[in-house]
Order: C-alpha cells, then structure tokens, then sequence
C-alpha cells in the first residue's frame, strides 16, 4: 500500500490522480490533500478519500468549512506553512505535486530529503530550482517522475536510451486560440482572446503562457534537467 500526498488536489490533475486512485484503492491511502482556495471541492474529495490532514493556502477560503473536515475527524492546516508542514511529513511514499508556480519548489525540495518518489507536474521546481533539485535528488537517491503530458510522454520514449542516441526532442503544442491567426493580426490580440483556449480550462497564468507559447521555453528548460537534454 503507497501511501500519497496530492499537492494541489483540486486542480485537473490532481483530480485525475484521484481517479486513478479510486481505481486502485488495494494499492493507495490519500494521506494529504491541498489547494489553493477551492476548499469546496477539497471537501468533497476528503469526504471520499478521508485523508488524515488538508491544507488551504487561502487562509480568508476556510472559516465556514473548519467544522465539516472537523467533523470528518480531518487535520485542517492554512498557508504556505501548511502545505509546507504537509510536504515534510514522513507518513508518506508518494509526493504528487501539482502545484502551479515557484511555490512549488519548496515542497519538491521536502520531499526529495526525504526520500520520498515525487510524481512532478510543477514545471517551476525545475525552471527555477533544476540545479539544486536534481543534484538533492541523486544525493538521496529520490525518484523524480515526471507525469505532465509532453514530459511523462518523453520519459517513456526515452526509456531504455542514452542521450547520445537521441537525435531530436519534439515538444509539441495544442496550438491554443491563435494557432490560426495572420501573424500580421497579432498587435490586435487582447487578454480575453488569449485566455479563450479552445481546449482546455486552465488558470489565467497558464493560459496565458499557452497562448504565447511561453510554455513551451519552460519545458525545454524542464526536458533539460529531466533527460539531459541540451
């Protein structure tokens, strides 16, 4: 039995983590589940999966909703110092973190002293922190997975190959809302052009950096500490 922590469970794939859970509940315990602020729907995956804590970053999201995960017998922590607190505990095999942006550094780092297999989806603990994580990583003897699309597509594609093998790495794009846009229209792009993606419901950051393709530069960055890919 795998014991998981699910750092930004209420995001699309810490949700889809859940599923795969719920499919396989002889092999996993949900012991953490966090979020940002969407303390509703955290609600509703402790009441299915009975995690012994939670953490909301949005300290203002929690004051009607402390008796219910209090009534769940459910450790309720707050802040940054709370997902941190939960990133740090020992009572754990698998640390799932899907967390968006630089704050999700810190919780990689935690894990990684501790032994602990990280399934990683928060590209920033690598854009920012690639040298230090990876390093910590090979000092512990922590496993890194990496399960955002393009990269978990690489590391199954490259199993079995040394990087003097590989010739090229393509990392592709869903094209997002200008995918068919005259490069002589883009001065007249406006924000909410941008944050309408065709295909998926993302949060404005990452949106954003979709619609520019900024997304892709930081992958390249992810690819390289991931593969050694340079």
């Amino acid at each position: 039995m795998k014991r998981v922590a699910i750092l930004g469970s209420t995001g699309s794939i810490g949700r889809n983590c859940l599923n795969v859970i719920e499919q396989h509940r002889q092999s996993f315990q949900v012991q953490y589940l966090t979020t940002n602020g969407n303390v509703e729907r955290l609600l509703e995956q402790a009441k299915r999966f009975r995690p012994k804590a939670v953490a909301v970053l949005r300290e203002t999201e929690i004051a009607s909703y402390a008796p219910q995960f209090k009534n769940l017998n459910v450790e309720l922590l707050v802040g940054f110092a709370g997902l941190l607190e939960i990133s740090r505990r020992e009572d754990v095999d698998i640390v799932v973190n899907a967390l968006v942006g630089a704050a999700g550094l810190r919780p990689t780092l935690n894990a990684l002293r501790r032994q602990c297999r990280v399934a990683l989806a928060n590209k920033e603990s690598l854009v920012i922190g690639g040298q230090f994580v990876m390093a910590l990583a090979a000092e512990t003897g922590a496993e890194i997975i990496p399960i955002d699309s393009e990269h978990s597509a690489l590391l199954q594609c490259l199993a079995g190959e040394t990087p003097e093998t590989v010739a090229a790495v393509i990392l592709t794009a869903s094209g997002g809302p200008f995918r068919k846009r005259e490069f002589r229209d883009f001065p007249q792009v406006t924000v909410d052009q941008a944050l309408n993606h065709p295909n998926w419901h993302m949060g404005k950051k990452v949106t954003i950096d979709s619609a520019t393709l900024m997304n892709k530069g930081l992958e390249v960055i992810e690819a390289y500490w991931l593969f050694k890919l340079a």
